[in-house]
């Protein structure tokens, strides 16, 4: 994996808005309503190559591919495994329990519209709120998981191939889901949900080494069990549980990396991308420990959400292991106000005093767009803040390397 060696290197987390035609198409198959797949495929083909250009014009090191073909950062996965089958939505518990029990009133008003998206007048707007009002549906395990994701995996690689071909990237990163899944249970066929999650990691290995042999970085990106969330049986998890359950999904990602290079994985570490108050954010002192044991090169971690901003002092006291990167987000993805450069590059050589110009890679947060209907800022601000970003890197490098 590339290091900023003489210059801050700037990235992003990978999930980029979906251009109108890509919208358009994942908007008619969330409705059930029928999709020409050829089109869809063209449209995901350019929309691929438009973000890819549009990043390389803006001076981002090291792109992705938008996962412009996904309809969301985890929940794509669900097609690519076999094994599991959706539930009706309506067996689904509440977003973000702990937060409701803390602010009923906001959380009452943001759950019923937590899920924007950029309204371009080229969609149907009543088709728009009819397909972004339906609620995720759960899964239920019904067989043993198997990877059966093959094409539309291959179908990604090729059309990200194609895009970079010609352009001035330092490398380029692909994010893959982690193998853990919030929305299914081990149900009757594994006897523990530690077996499930193995067989989970088993599967998504595949897609991790395909991800590598192309000649990508993979991106594990989802983060570990929060004070947000329940455990399987456990609706209550006291901090302990939570530990344990992250330290078993850690032995499953470590599983599913067997094999692969370390310098070839990133791994993102989120407390959510809602714009919410994140008072049950679990502190970062509190799992520095856990994210260290995963087996990846860089760690991609939250610094622009005001409720984290302040934790680049953590690493002060815990030391970043030899030969690892630091990526964290100085840029925001959570709201439209654009950062100011300085402010990027102060937020970047806070770092840089802590582990280490050359351990830095400048990123932001999260994904612009986790979902193709949960569009966090509109395209001309997401663009507008990768801008910023380069920008800040810039004006960090200056004086950093002077």
């Amino acid at each position: 994996m590339k290091r900023s060696t003489d210059r801050i290197l700037t990235t992003h987390v990978g999930s980029l808005i979906r251009p109108v035609n890509v919208l358009r198409h994942m908007m008619h198959k969330a409705l059930g309503e029928p999709v020409n797949e050829a089109e869809f495929e063209a449209d995901v083909t350019a929309g691929v190559a438009e973000v890819v250009a549009k990043q390389a014009e803006i001076g981002i090191d090291i792109p992705s591919d938008g996962e412009i073909s996904k309809p969301s950062f985890h929940n794509y996965v669900t097609d690519r495994l076999g094994g599991l089958e959706q539930q009706p939505p309506e067996k689904r518990g509440a977003y973000y329990a702990k937060l409701s029990e803390e602010f009923p009133g906001f959380m009452k008003q943001y759950n019923a519209m937590y899920k924007t998206m950029w309204m371009s007048p080229e969609l149907d707007e009543e088709k728009v709120r009819e397909a972004v009002s339906i609620p995720i549906p759960r899964s239920h395990v019904v067989g043993p998981i198997t990877y059966e994701g093959q094409d539309a995996l291959q179908r990604d690689l090729d059309n990200y191939k194609a895009a970079l071909e010609g352009k001035e990237f330092v490398e380029a990163f692909m994010p893959s889901a982690t193998p853990a899944r919030d929305d299914a249970e081990a149900g009757e066929v594994y006897e523990s949900t530690s077996a499930y999650l193995y067989a989970l990691a088993d599967a998504m290995h595949e897609e991790y080494k395909a991800i590598v042999d192309a000649g990508f970085v993979v991106q594990l990106d989802l983060g570990l069990p929060s004070r947000n969330q329940v455990l399987p049986g456990n609706p209550n998890p006291s901090p302990e549980d939570l530990r344990r359950a992250s330290e078993m999904q850690i032995e499953a990602y470590n599983h599913a990396l067997r094999g692969i290079p370390e310098d070839r994985v990133r791994y993102h570490m989120c407390w959510g991308s809602m714009n919410t108050p994140h008072t049950t954010d679990v502190p970062l002192a509190e799992v520095v420990d856990l994210i260290l044991k995963i087996n990846a090169q860089a760690y991609v971690i939250e610094g622009a959400n005001p409720r984290h901003e302040h934790e680049w002092t953590v690493w002060k006291d815990v030391k970043l292991p030899d030969g690892k990167i630091l990526v964290p987000g100085v840029v925001s993805h959570q709201t439209n106000v654009v950062e100011h450069p300085e402010l990027v590059a102060m937020r970047i050589e806070n770092f840089a005093s802590a582990v280490g110009r050359e351990n830095v890679i400048a990123g932001t947060d999260c994904g612009f767009s986790q979902g193709w209907n949960m569009a966090r800022v509109h395209p001309e601000v997401q663009w507008a803040k990768l801008s910023a970003l380069v920008e800040g890197a810039a004006i960090a490098s200056q004086r950093l390397w002077n």
